[in-house]
């Protein structure tokens, strides 16, 4: 790793997120990196408006040898290539098998499934860290539960609650990889319990989901809805690799709204648009309504704004956290996905490889890091339970 030509290279660097997320690593001066894709035209248009000291790779996914060689070249691979479940495992499968630390911003629950039962085990053994998930899926909660969970009393059951407040602008891509992600539903349930036989459970320890129902919280500030999103499970997984979250760990996750037909519409929107994308004609109509380039202004991102408040009971202790920032999709996404790399790259982060959450690769390093550039977390309330 230490010979390596780049510390960060960013693959898909001409998409919309991959340019916001290269723009960061420019104006931070984050030393050796790269920007990669497959266009070169559009990689130098890129670079007219980048430092010259930022290198060029041409890489395709179709063409294997050269996601190979930009693998090798650099510690940490980037990439916004998505949706991941079609263009993402030539990156993970070239990252596992050179050694070399990757991170993505996928929501996707069947491709990191996949990629566990397909790659874990050669990461393991070739020392790379696969951390997908590392933008607004799902940094927010992940790194959230395990700031509340440290301030927690060791050694107790813990009950960990999140809820999500959020304003923005969704893009393309994000819209292509939700459809994508619902018309595969069945398929990922399979892939997910063929993940669930083979992967081991914590010795000793409980850790499980809370299925919640919709109603009104005051620690929330309105009606919340259950979000059967990656988010919860990627915050199970972390509690399931770490000893901290104590010994009977549970987590329940939700969306708030400020008035209940809001929140029922939400519901049926979103049932709607699953049943939509399981028929081709229908999903095809979807997947028109943005194209994948397709993103907010800069004026529509600067109005962006989320807030995900967190109330942790165990030991006596009530607490309440809230994690903050602006635009979630896009500003704050490729900041943490920028910040998630060079924490990889430049940390002295735990000896551990395979693919983890962010809690388990970085955890309070990437906390620290966030912190410092704007993301919010802090303590809301402490107080005695009941």
């Amino acid at each position: 790793m230490a010979e390596r030509e780049h510390d960060v290279v960013v693959f898909g660097a001409t998409g919309f997120t991959g340019a916001l997320t290269a723009e960061y690593l420019a104006a931070k001066g984050a030393g050796r990196w790269a920007i990669a894709g497959r266009s070169r035209a559009r990689l130098d248009a890129l670079h007219e408006r980048l430092p010259n000291d930022v290198s060029v790779i041409v890489a395709d996914i179709d063409d294997p040898a050269s996601v190979r060689a930009m693998a090798e070249s650099t510690k940490v691979l980037i990439t916004t290539v998505g949706p991941y479940i079609n263009y993402g495992e030539p990156v993970v499968a070239a990252c596992a098998a050179a050694g070399t630390h990757y991170v993505d911003l996928t929501g996707e629950p069947e491709f990191v499934d996949l990629m566990w039962l397909r790659h874990h085990e050669q990461a393991e053994r070739s020392g790379a860290k696969l951390v997908h998930s590392c933008g607004f899926d799902s940094i927010p909660y992940d790194l959230g539960a395990l700031y509340t969970v440290g301030q927690m009393p060791e050694g107790v059951p813990i009950k960990l609650e999140g809820f999500v407040r959020a304003g923005g602008t969704l893009s393309g891509g994000s819209v292509h990889s939700a459809v994508h992600i619902m018309a595969r539903l069945r398929h990922g349930r399979q892939v997910a319990a063929q993940r669930k036989r083979l992967e081991a459970r914590p010795d000793g320890r409980r850790v499980r989901g809370i299925t919640g129902a919709p109603h009104r919280d005051e620690t929330a500030g309105g009606w919340v809805l259950p979000a059967p999103t990656i988010d919860p499970v990627t915050v199970l997984r972390s509690a399931r690799a770490l000893d901290r979250y104590g010994p009977d760990f549970s987590y329940g996750h939700y969306i708030v709204t400020k008035h209940l037909p809001i929140a029922a519409g939400l519901a049926a929107g979103v049932c709607t648009a699953a049943v939509l994308a399981q028929l081709p004609p229908t999903r095809k109509a979807l997947l028109t309504l943005k194209d994948p380039g397709d993103g907010p202004s800069p004026e529509q991102r600067a109005k962006g704004w989320f807030k995900v408040r967190f109330r942790g009971e165990g030991g006596g202790r009530r607490l309440v956290t809230e994690v903050s920032g602006g635009d979630p999709g896009y500003g704050e996404t490729s900041k943490m996905l920028a910040e998630s790399a060079l924490s990889l790259a430049h940390d002295d982060l735990p000896d551990r490889a395979g693919q983890l959450t962010p809690a388990v690769a970085m955890g309070h390093s990437l906390i620290d890091r966030l912190r410092a550039v704007g993301i919010g977390f802090a303590t809301v309330s402490d107080e005695a339970a009941g």
